[in-house]
């Protein structure tokens, strides 16, 4: 099969091998070939560093990048992401899954990677796409009884997820922010030394022509809010540790109001955040004036009012983690099976018991451990009748379509093409 007698019903047909083939023989040539092609076609994982920098040489504003995280169905999903951004003509958008996502979904980076790319051959997308590894947390506990034990597992899942194309990687050690310690510079040591470790082990393995965007992390989301003060100790003490000459962090997540997921009442319905977009703002504008950074990182972002996202870009907001609400979109879609969503309810109930809080109501407790369904029931949803799927795609691209639009990223091809020089050249070994 060449690349130019890809059909429609081929790469459907890869992506199924890909995925669900019968031996992992099978699967790794699947997703060679959906490589292969993409990369021959100009479909190109890159890194978004290039962009980032301009950002952070004032060369562009009020953009705000959404970084989706795809759980479910990616595929279908990831599709639905390409006809919204071939739609609206962007450039600006990420891709991306956490560490923790990637274990409970059973979606491995090359495996990720290969559904992203086999939807941008089917629905005719050429450019740059940036996918990211989110959230590579450290564990605080595992951290504690053996911290050289779990930041090996963090080198080797940053090893695994860049040799698959994801050339953006969110450090996230905020988790092993101590603050029961009196000073800030205290309070952030592990953070400044595990990020800049990283950091410089990122820069060590990145492969020859690329600089792998690289995020860190001020302040775990849904913890305190962070200020000014917490990011100036965090850079100085960050830049401090990182050998000279190492290309640093190209951007910041920061608290400032918002939890994954949103928090949610008995009923069901998410209660109404509170997000500190003054704060947002002024660390952003910091961290591009004083560090050359894009900006500062919101998460959590997805559940939020649709009014809210217009404020991202309006106060400089670099990029936007989003994942929940496009979650919601597909469990709630009337065109989801409820004989399968009972199925996969009845298995959360069994296997995750040991989540449900004293007084949760069932409405809380499935809306918050539904994501673990998505790995048991990866077949299952992934061969939802193509008559509600297509509901479902047109509900989700709808969404997206207005994210895109929010936060100012419509009509990017060109800025993306401008400052992503040379990014077809790395070498990727498939």
């Amino acid at each position: 099969m060449t690349t130019k007698s890809i059909s429609a019903r081929d790469i459907d047909d890869l992506v199924q091998k890909a995925v669900f083939g019968s031996d992992a023989q099978e699967k790794d040539n699947a997703r060679k070939t959906i490589m292969r092609s993409a990369f021959d076609i100009g479909i190109i994982p890159a890194s978004i560093q290039g962009l980032y920098e301009a950002s952070g040489k004032g060369l562009y504003k009020n953009i705000t990048v959404p970084a989706i995280n795809v759980r479910g169905i990616n595929y279908d999903m990831s599709r639905c992401i390409f006809r919204a951004a071939l739609k609206h003509n962007v450039g600006a958008f990420i891709f991306e899954i956490a560490r923790s996502e990637a274990g409970y979904t059973d979606q491995r980076p090359v495996e990720y990677t290969a559904c992203v790319l086999a939807a941008a051959i089917r629905e005719g997308f050429r450019g740059y796409v940036f996918i990211q590894a989110d959230h590579t947390q450290v564990n605080a506990s595992k951290f504690k009884a053996d911290a050289e034990k779990e930041l090996g597992g963090i080198r080797d899942y940053i090893k695994e997820a860049i040799a698959a194309g994801y050339l953006n990687i969110d450090i996230d050690s905020s988790t092993i922010v101590d603050l029961d310690k009196k000073s800030l510079e205290q309070q952030q040591e592990n953070n400044c030394k595990v990020t800049a470790a990283m950091t410089e082990y990122i820069r060590a393995i990145q492969p020859k022509g690329v600089t792998v965007s690289v995020g860190g992390e001020i302040g775990e989301v849904g913890g305190k809010n962070s200020t000014v003060e917490d990011l100036k100790v965090f850079m100085s003490g960050y830049k401090s540790r990182l050998k000279s000459g190492t290309k640093g962090i190209s951007k910041i997540s920061v608290q400032t109001g918002t939890t994954h997921g949103g928090v949610v009442l008995p009923d069901g319905s998410i209660a109404k955040v509170e997000l500190d977009f003054k704060t947002l703002e002024v660390l952003s504008k910091m961290a591009r004036e004083d560090f050359g950074m894009a900006g500062a990182v919101q998460h959590g972002a997805s559940t939020l009012p649709e009014a809210a996202f217009g404020m991202f870009a309006h106060v400089g907001t670099a990029e936007v983690h989003l994942a929940t609400g496009f979650q919601n979109i597909i469990f709630e879609s009337k065109h989801f099976p409820a004989d399968l969503k009972e199925k996969m309810y009845a298995h959360l109930a069994k296997n995750h018991a040991n989540e449900r809080e004293p007084g949760e109501s069932d409405e809380q407790f499935y809306y918050k451990t539904r994501k673990r369904a998505w790995g048991p029931f990866k077949k299952e949803t992934w061969s939802i009748p193509e008559n509600d799927m297509k509901f479902i795609r047109e509900e989700l691209e709808a969404e997206f379509s207005m994210m895109f639009q929010r936060l100012n990223v419509a009509n990017t091809v060109d800025l993306v093409n401008k400052y992503t020089p040379g990014a077809s050249k790395f070498e990727w070994t498939f």
